[in-house]
């Protein structure tokens, strides 16, 4: 990025110029059906809406102020400009494709699992592994004791709200938690996979929607009572290498390339571990991260790499990924279809319960009760990575990565068990 402090007055002007003339460019081009295949035609425009939908959420008043500001209008803005032919299909497929098969996300998730680990205090690192996950249980135990009971009262089974709201809400996602599910389900309560998945799938979407606006709430509530939240920092006293004094470390174009290889490298470990463990890429990444950061083998110097990259991607690509989630991943007819007062009271009650029992059991645990809140329980009630980016986005704690990522992973496995156990014990 150019700063300020080396363009003179002419020269910003001059630049602001020449981008909005870049930026037109593409939208014309865009429009015309013109636009290139592959990443650099999908990047392009998803720069470019991004950057716009960014600016008008965080000026827009109560939305920046309460609903997480420009990340919540980036992916339904975009989703609704989209879905609605504002933009020409090719546009739509373009993006789509370019987000669910050209590795955008994972690249994405790699570079902020990496950094944000390398750059966390050693001994706040190994605090964390050892409570984080009572805080995982709290928040799955919630939600569901919760939904069960408000199910109940709206005249629906217990274990009916549990099985088909709950459990797919708080399982990790679509391909990691619901549709496992469904085969979990539907070789042993006779329900059919086409019938029990038409249940599950605006679950997760209504839970997903939810869980951001709950995020950009939490910043807020933050904000209010200061208190209750370590502004991104999961543990008391977490430390950061920006904290540790390294805050002015030479940045270059040397830095942020070796720090980009490293966040690759370790996304191909876990690759690799995959074919020899049963557990997730991303599970088996941040463990070896973590095995690493908490050995000390790694240079200083590289862990600021790897965190400089971080904050780079974070900056600079983030809207244009939300853009990515908000056309790929949201479908709001599916959302508003399914929005009867029952099903939505439901959702509502899973994803508050999740926050409420992760708050609870982290401020226990001695963490600050809002990360835990988001980690611990959005991050347990969206729809895995992609849910995991928008809600740090609304939230404003991207640093929090690792632990929702692990919060996804892991604690949507651990549904995906207890949903097992279930539905053995009654069949």
């Amino acid at each position: 990025m150019i700063t300020n402090d080396v363009m003179t007055v002419q020269d910003q002007r001059t630049s602001k110029i020449i981008l909005a003339i870049a930026a037109i460019t593409i939208l014309l081009a865009t429009f015309a059906g013109k636009m290139p295949s592959g990443m650099i035609g999908a990047l392009g425009i998803m720069v470019i809406v991004g950057f716009i939908l960014n600016y008008v959420g965080d000026r827009t008043p109560i939305i920046n102020q309460f609903f997480g500001g420009g990340a919540i209008v980036v992916i339904f803005g975009s989703a609704y400009l989209f879905h609605s032919d504002f933009f020409p299909s090719s546009a739509e497929n373009n993006v789509t494709t370019f987000m669910k098969s050209g590795g955008f996300l994972s690249f994405y998730v790699a570079s902020l699992v990496t950094g944000s680990i390398f750059g966390m205090d050693r001994q706040t690192l190994k605090k964390a592994a050892l409570k984080y996950i009572p805080v995982i249980l709290g928040a799955a135990f919630f939600a569901c004791v919760f939904t069960g009971l408000v199910g109940m009262l709206v005249s629906k089974s217990f274990y009916d709200s549990v099985m088909l709201i709950a459990l797919p809400i708080m399982g990790g996602g679509m391909g990691a938690g619901a549709v496992p599910l469904v085969e979990i389900m539907s070789g042993k309560t006779g329900m059919s996979a086409e019938s029990l998945m038409s249940q599950m799938v605006p679950a997760l979407a209504i839970g997903n929607a939810i869980a951001i606006v709950i995020a950009g709430l939490l910043n807020k509530l933050g904000q209010m009572a200061p208190s209750l939240t370590g502004n991104g920092q999961l543990i008391r006293g977490q430390k950061t290498i920006e904290e540790e004094g390294q805050k002015n470390a030479p940045l270059n174009i040397t830095i942020l390339g070796v720090g980009a290889l490293l966040a690759v490298s370790m996304y191909f470990l876990g690759t690799l571990l995959s074919d020899y463990i049963s557990m997730h890429t991303y599970a088996l990444m941040i463990l070896s991260i973590a095995l690493i950061k908490v050995s000390g083998i790694m240079p200083k110097g590289l862990e600021q790499a790897a965190f400089s990259w971080y904050k780079f991607v974070v900056g600079n690509l983030t809207p244009a990924l939300l853009v990515g989630i908000g056309v790929a991943y949201t479908d709001l007819n599916q959302i508003l279809d399914a929005l009867s007062p029952m099903y939505f009271l439901l959702v509502l009650i899973t994803v508050l319960g999740a926050v409420f029992g992760a708050g609870l059991i982290g401020w226990l645990m001695g963490f600050y009760p809002i990360e835990a809140a988001i980690t611990g329980g959005l991050c347990m009630a969206n729809m895995g990575g992609t849910g995991d980016v928008a809600v740090l986005a609304a939230s404003k704690r991207m640093e929090l990565m690792p632990f929702a990522q692990i919060s996804s992973r892991i604690g949507g496995a651990f549904m995906l068990i207890l949903a097992t156990l279930v539905v053995q014990a009654i069949a």
